[in-house]
C-alpha cells in the first residue's frame, strides 16, 4: 500500500485522531460533588462576576478552536466542512503533540461571510484562540479581519500566517548562506491566494523591498483586470516598477522564488534565467512548481519544498503549536506582525551559522526544541508590545 492507502486504514481503525479525556477524576460520590454540582456552581458564580476567572476556572486558558468552512482543504478544494473533519482533527493532535494545546476542530456548515463570523463569534467565549484553516480566498481575508475586529483572543489564519512565517525563517538562513541581504533581493511569488499574499506581507516586514507577485494570468500590477481586491490592496505597495508580463518574465534575476501555486510551472530555463545562487521554495502540494533535482541542475543553489522527503521542508507546523503556546500562556489579545516576525527569526536561529548548508536551512518539523523556542518569543514581544494581558 502507498502511504495514501495506510493512511485511509489508518482512519478507519483509528475512528478519529482526537478524543477528550476528563482532568478530573469521578470515582466516588465526593468526586461527583466537586467537579460537577453541587460544588460547581461556585466556580460559574465567580465566572459571574470576572469573566476573566474563565481562564483560571475552565480549560478555555489552553483550549483553542480550529475552524473551517470545508472550502480549501488541503488541494482538494471545496470539499465540504464534513469532508475536512480529517484535517482539522489532525490540526488538533498536531496542537496537543507539538505544544500540549487542546484544541477542538469546529466544521462550520456555511459560506457566508457574516454567518461564519457570527458564529465564530458566539462560540469564542470557550476558547482562548481561534485557528482559522482551509477557507477559501478571497473570503478567508475577510473572516479574519472581521473576527479580529470583535474578539478579545488571538485569531490566527494558518494557511496565510503560518505558512509565512516559515518561509520567511527558511529565507533568512538561506540568504545568510549565500551572502545576500534581504533588503536587496528581487523576490517573485506565484500563488497570489491566502498564502501568496500572507507570504508576500511578511516578507515585506522581514525586510524585503523588492516583491512581485503573479498568478494565473501573470504578473500583478496595480489596476490590473484580474485583480481582486486583496490583489489590488497588495499591488499597491509590491511590482513598483509597474511591470507586466508572465512569470517567466518576472524571474529574470531574481534570487528568490516562493512558489504556492500549481505543479511544474518553473521550467529549467526560468531557473536559469535567475541571479547567482538563486533560493527557490516551490511548495505546491504534492508536485511542485519544479523538482528540486531539476531546479539545481539548472543552477539553483538553495531549495525548500512543502515536502518531508526532500531536504528544507517549509512546513507550518514548527509555527502554529509554539505561536498558540506563547499567545495561551501570557493570554495575548491577539497575535500581532511583531510577534510573527519575532517566530520567523526564532525558528531561524534554531541552526546556528556554522551548521547552515544548502540542506539544511530549517528545522525539521519533528524538532521537539521549537514550540518552547517559539512561544518564549511570541510572550517576549506580545509583552513588548502591550498585548499580553498577564
Amino acid at each position: 500500500m502507498d502511504i495514501r492507502e495506510q493512511s485511509l486504514k489508518k482512519h478507519y481503525d483509528w475512528k478519529g485522531k482526537i478524543e477528550v479525556i476528563p482532568r478530573a477524576p469521578i470515582a466516588t460520590r465526593e468526586d461527583l460533588s466537586l467537579a460537577y454540582t453541587p460544588g460547581v456552581a461556585e466556580p460559574c458564580l465567580e465566572i459571574n462576576k470576572d469573566i476573566n476567572k474563565s481562564y483560571e476556572l475552565t480549560r478555555r486558558s489552553n483550549l483553542v478552536a480550529v475552524v473551517t468552512d470545508g472550502t480549501a482543504v488541503l488541494g482538494l478544494g471545496d470539499i465540504g466542512p464534513e469532508a475536512g473533519m480529517p484535517v482539522m482533527e489532525g490540526k488538533c493532535a498536531l496542537f496537543k503533540t507539538f505544544a500540549d494545546v487542546d484544541a477542538f476542530p469546529l466544521c462550520i456548515k456555511s459560506k457566508d461571510v457574516d454567518e461564519i463570523v457570527r458564529t465564530i463569534y458566539l462560540l469564542s467565549g470557550s476558547f482562548g484562540g481561534i485557528n482559522l484553516e482551509d477557507i477559501s480566498a478571497p473570503r478567508c481575508f475577510e473572516i479574519e479581519r472581521k473576527l479580529k475586529e470583535i474578539c478579545d483572543i488571538p485569531v490566527f489564519h494558518d494557511d496565510q500566517h503560518g505558512t509565512a512565517i516559515v518561509v520567511a525563517a527558511a529565507l533568512i538562513n538561506a540568504l545568510k548562506l549565500v551572502k545576500k541581504e534581504i533588503g536587496k533581493v528581487k523576490v517573485v511569488i506565484i500563488g497570489a491566494g491566502s498564502a501568496g499574499i500572507a507570504i508576500g506581507k511578511h516578507l515585506m516586514n522581514v525586510g524585503v523591498k523588492n516583491l512581485t507577485l503573479c498568478d494565473r494570468f501573470g504578473i500583478i500590477y496595480k489596476g490590473g483586470e484580474n485583480n481582486n481586491p486583496a490583489q489590488e490592496e497588495i499591488a499597491e505597495v509590491t511590482n513598483l516598477e509597474q511591470k507586466k508580463g508572465t512569470l517567466a518574465d518576472a524571474l529574470i534575476g531574481a534570487d528568490v522564488f516562493v512558489g504556492v501555486s500549481a505543479p511544474n510551472l518553473v521550467t529549467p530555463e526560468m531557473v536559469k534565467s535567475m541571479a547567482t545562487d538563486a533560493i527557490l521554495f516551490p511548495m505546491a502540494n504534492p508536485t511542485p512548481e519544479i523538482m528540486p533535482d531539476i531546479a539545481k541542475a539548472a543552477g539553483a543553489r538553495v531549495v525548500g519544498t512543502g515536502r518531508s522527503d526532500f531536504p528544507n521542508q517549509i512546513n507550518n507546523v514548527l509555527a502554529f503549536p509554539g505561536i498558540f503556546r506563547g499567545a495561551l500562556d501570557c493570554r495575548a489579545s491577539c497575535i500581532n506582525e511583531e510577534m510573527k516576525v519575532a517566530t520567523s527569526y526564532a525558528l531561524a536561529s534554531l541552526i546556528p551559522d556554522n551548521e547552515l548548508c544548502e540542506d539544511n536551512i530549517i528545522v525539521p518539523a519533528l524538532d521537539k526544541r521549537v514550540a518552547k523556542v517559539v512561544a518564549e518569543a511570541v510572550i517576549k514581544t506580545a509583552r513588548e508590545t502591550k498585548v499580553a494581558r498577564i
